[in-house]
């Protein structure tokens, strides 16, 4: 008996430890992102680097299949639209894996792109390298980077805002609070959100 709760024991600390190494990769606010180049939706290769005008970035993690994404398309839309010109363009990374989810392949990402009218980059993370980094887990995910003297620094992780289903219920405008306090020069009352939204498939 008393090796079985031993056992028992172990296995929840292994367990219990696996989940806390899960949650604790990625980047963390203050951190500087790496950049990376993916391949957008126009077949052309997209860095952060070919934004040399920019102040920081909306870097969000979606894609088509998932219905959470699916609801938030058009606040990513409006995101880009008020930021962009103000230094701070939307750039969409869909993070699956197009075997595991054959909606989110590259024909299927253009189609979207085209019927939804994006005038953001929508990327591809072919081979998942990009999202690990980051930590995205879910879509979609969001991270707000700030261009400093050291490279692209992580301002926000997290949710668009309090309300996926409601855009008209929406009391909190995480996204928004964020990069409309870094475009006042302010500090941002809330760095971290919980992601809500779709697992991303491997």
């Amino acid at each position: 008996m008393k090796l079985l709760k031993v056992g028992m024991i172990l296995i929840a600390i292994i367990a219990f430890s696996a989940f806390t190494s899960i949650e604790n990769t990625g980047y963390k606010v203050g951190d500087i992102a790496t950049d990376f180049t993916l391949e957008n939706v126009d077949g052309k290769m997209v860095s952060l680097a070919n934004y040399p005008e920019a102040k920081g970035f909306i870097v969000v993690f979606t894609c088509n299949t998932c219905p959470f994404s699916v609801a938030y398309e058009d606040r990513i839309i409006a995101l880009n639209n008020k930021y962009a010109s103000q230094g701070y363009p939307v750039i969409a990374i869909m993070p699956n894996s197009p075997t595991a989810s054959p909606g989110d392949s590259m024909e299927a990402m253009k189609a979207r792109a085209k019927a939804k009218g994006f005038t953001f980059p929508y990327l591809i993370d072919k081979g998942q390298k990009v999202y690990p980094e980051y930590g995205a887990s879910k879509t979609p995910h969001v991270y707000v980077l700030q261009k400093v003297k050291k490279g692209n620094q992580v301002k926000y992780i997290g949710a668009i805002d309090d309300n996926y289903q409601h855009p008209d219920s929406v009391n909190q405008k995480y996204v928004e609070n964020a990069v409309d306090a870094l475009l006042e020069g302010k500090s941002i009352k809330e760095t971290h959100t919980r992601a809500i939204g779709c697992t991303i498939k491997v």
